[in-house]
């Protein structure tokens, strides 16, 4: 290859680059999109059922349980992502034990647990050295700590997510909607409650790196509350939350990116600016 053609080809190669936005450039921000864009379709889709069968806050207790899986994570050097799914998963098992045996309200479990976890992430950073900076990223989210193992997880989850839920579909409509009439039916109402918790928990420690433990409620809840705002059927609510979804997921990346914010932080008011938009609409 001649020097002519080798600088033909470099300029050509130049000016290719500089027709793509200078966002995209870095592997850090297209690693964040590629995850921001699993998350933003995985959360509504857990959501949905949750809200229809009154288990808002379990995403709350889920995130804070997550939290402890983190520090442990990060005081052993674990994969934290991993950790957090772990110590989630038997929270969802412990929780469901506790309010089926003693009788305790779901509220008062939940409480319980949420605390405890914090309990447990506190002494886990103050036992290790120099984690708080690192907890702190997944306490607000931060798109620059993504690495490309975070993304494969991020993907392989999210692909086993959305396959269940489509594969159970039908079951977790109806023991969303009305679960005596789900037990009536024959359908191991238990099994499947325990299905939908899983899959919020994956959820939840996939979503951990983007949207920020304390602010994860947010995006699994509020796309699905606006666009229940349109009183559509039950397929296109679930639909128009995962748009919301990802239009509030990518408004916060690049907020994040040009404001120097935690991306957590601006995709959850990119969220309640959709909401109220929705309540305006609606009127």
């Amino acid at each position: 290859m001649t020097d002519t053609l080798k600088i033909l080809l470099n300029k050509k190669y130049t000016n290719m680059l500089d027709l793509i936005p200078e966002i995209f450039q870095y592997g850090f921000m297209q690693r964040a999109f590629i995850a921001g864009t699993v998350i933003a379709i995985v959360s509504p889709l857990v959501g949905v059922f949750l809200i229809m069968k009154r288990y808002a806050m379990m995403p709350d207790t889920l995130a804070h349980v997550s939290f402890a899986g983190v520090a442990l994570g990060l005081l052993f050097a674990w994969n934290p992502i991993l950790t957090a799914l772990t110590v989630a998963v038997l929270s969802t098992i412990s929780i469901e034990a506790l309010r089926k045996r003693t009788g305790i309200f779901s509220e008062a479990a939940l409480a319980i647990f949420l605390s405890g976890s914090l309990a447990i992430a506190t002494i886990a950073l103050s036992l290790g050295q120099n984690l708080d900076t690192t907890a702190l990223g997944f306490l607000f989210g931060s798109i620059s700590t993504i690495t490309t193992t975070d993304v494969w997880v991020i993907l392989i989850l999210g692909v086993v997510t959305v396959v269940s839920i489509v594969a159970l579909y039908k079951e977790l409509f109806l023991i969303s909607f009305d679960e005596d009439l789900a037990s009536a039916s024959g359908l191991p109402t238990k099994r499947l409650t325990f299905v939908l918790l899983f899959l919020t928990a994956t959820v939840i420690a996939l979503a951990m790196k983007i949207v920020g433990i304390l602010l994860l409620g947010a995006l699994i809840v509020i796309p699905v509350i606006a666009s229940m705002q349109a009183k559509l059927n039950f397929k296109m609510t679930i639909l128009l939350s995962i748009v919301l979804s990802l239009i509030s997921v990518y408004g916060g990346i690049l907020l994040s990116y040009f404001l120097d914010i935690p991306s957590g932080g601006a995709i959850v008011l990119i969220l309640l600016a959709v909401f109220l938009s929705s309540l305006l609409i609606k009127k």
